[in-house]
């Protein structure tokens, strides 16, 4: 299985601007690869191949005095960049064959100077490597200052860098782990919980512990309010108007951290005591059209499933979604009867049939865990090993460098 290590990266003003150099060149690569396939369709003619891009978008071009900067940077960067638009088109084409899950997306769209979001890939051929002094050493941009807050467990396959629109840099190392050492972090235990995620509570277990929902985004908005009404009083275009624009967007950036960080704690401690865990598979995007649209994604049920998703797959655990149809908030838990529907404002109800109060989230709780089978069933029943993108586990940006890192 394939995950994501990402460490904070502090580079030098010469190297932020050969960073810079690297995106524009990534991005004219891709924008003139996109125009090269538009231009193709546009005159009836099959789409050139990779080979046939490369030679003629990179290695021809450089000899051209309009593209000869594409020499000033590494090569792979330029080659990488060429494979994104690759598999941007093949996602499109799947979905158009609907042989890709998922909504449907459509083709690849230039990208921008602006785009707040700008990445490069090094590959292993790159010849980049972690220096003895903890340093990231890239080509053509220099050894960058890498906060680490762990110990890269195996040798990374290869290195993105990263600006986010809070202008942070990051560098983003893919790994394959070690099932040998994950299997020892977390041994098997005969636990199994049933989770019924809400906005009151954010997570509401089938044993009775009610964990409280953080709402990051509401606690900040006095904070993101004030920024961003001294953003609306700046002039366009003027310099004061892109640090206000910077501003806000490090306030964003907190919230997100702080969310994904809560989820990363309370998903890994589930996993932990757990090994078989139910939840509902809830419509996000539904619920995200009602008036609770701004409680529903401060919360960030989706992401929070996802962790629980790939480090139930990496450790062993089962993981089950029941349909989001199922009434689990209408049945009595105890006697199982069917008692219908009720408003948001019901918190606790009695059964008719058998007299039992209920508070309405333990018992939805109980009723996502019965659903899944975990309550009858043996625990520990086998995931089927499949094949997952690779995902970032954790950011680290605080620590001290570790004593041993992978080269």
């Amino acid at each position: 299985m394939q995950l994501r290590y990402a460490f904070r990266l502090y580079p030098q003003p010469g190297q932020r601007a050969a960073l810079a150099k690297a995106f524009g060149c990534a991005r004219v690569v891709f924008n003139d690869a996109v125009r090269a396939r538009e231009d193709a369709r546009g005159a009836g003619q099959p789409f050139p191949k990779a080979a046939e891009l490369s030679r003629k978008l990179i290695t021809e071009a450089k000899r051209t005095a309009g593209r000869s900067w594409l020499g000033e940077v590494s090569a792979v960067v330029l080659q990488q960049s060429l494979r994104d638009a690759e598999s941007a088109y093949r996602n499109f084409f799947a979905s158009l064959n609907g042989t890709r899950k998922g909504p449907r997306i459509g083709p690849p769209r230039f990208k921008s100077r602006r785009d707040v979001r700008q990445s490069i890939r090094f590959t292993a051929n790159a010849r980049w490597k972690i220096t003895d002094g903890g340093r990231l050493n890239l080509p053509k941009i220099g050894a960058v200052k890498v906060k680490w807050s762990r110990t890269l467990p195996t040798t990374p396959t290869s290195v993105t860098v990263i600006k986010d629109a809070a202008g942070r840099y990051f560098a983003s190392f893919v790994i394959d782990t070690d099932p040998a050492a994950d299997a020892a972090r977390m041994p098997d235990t005969d636990r199994t919980i049933g989770i019924d995620l809400g906005l009151t509570h954010f997570a509401v277990l089938s044993d009775g512990t009610k964990i409280d929902s953080p709402r990051f985004l509401r606690r900040a908005e006095k904070k993101l309010k004030k920024t961003q009404r001294e953003l609306s009083r700046k002039q366009k275009g003027s310099k004061n108007r892109a640090k206000a624009c910077l501003k806000v967007a490090r306030a964003h950036a907190e919230v997100t951290d702080a969310r994904r960080e809560f989820h990363h704690q309370l998903s890994t401690q589930l996993i932990a005591e757990n090994q078989g865990i139910a939840v509902e598979d809830l419509s996000v995007a539904g619920l995200a059209r009602t008036r609770l649209a701004k409680s529903v994604h401060d919360s960030g049920w989706s992401s929070f499933v996802h962790m629980l998703e790939y480090k139930a797959q990496r450790y062993g655990r089962t993981l089950v979604k029941i349909g989001r149809f199922e009434p689990t908030s209408q049945t009595c838990s105890t006697c199982g009867v069917k008692d219908g529907p009720k408003p948001l404002d019901v918190r606790e109800w009695t059964c008719t049939a058998c007299g039992t109060l209920h508070d309405r989230d333990h018992n939805a709780a109980i009723n996502v865990k019965t659903a899944a089978g975990l309550a009858a069933s043996a625990c520990g029943a086998p995931v089927r090993p499949e094949p997952v993108l690779a995902r970032r586990e954790e950011t680290g940006s605080h620590g001290s460098p570790p004593d041993a890192r992978a080269a």
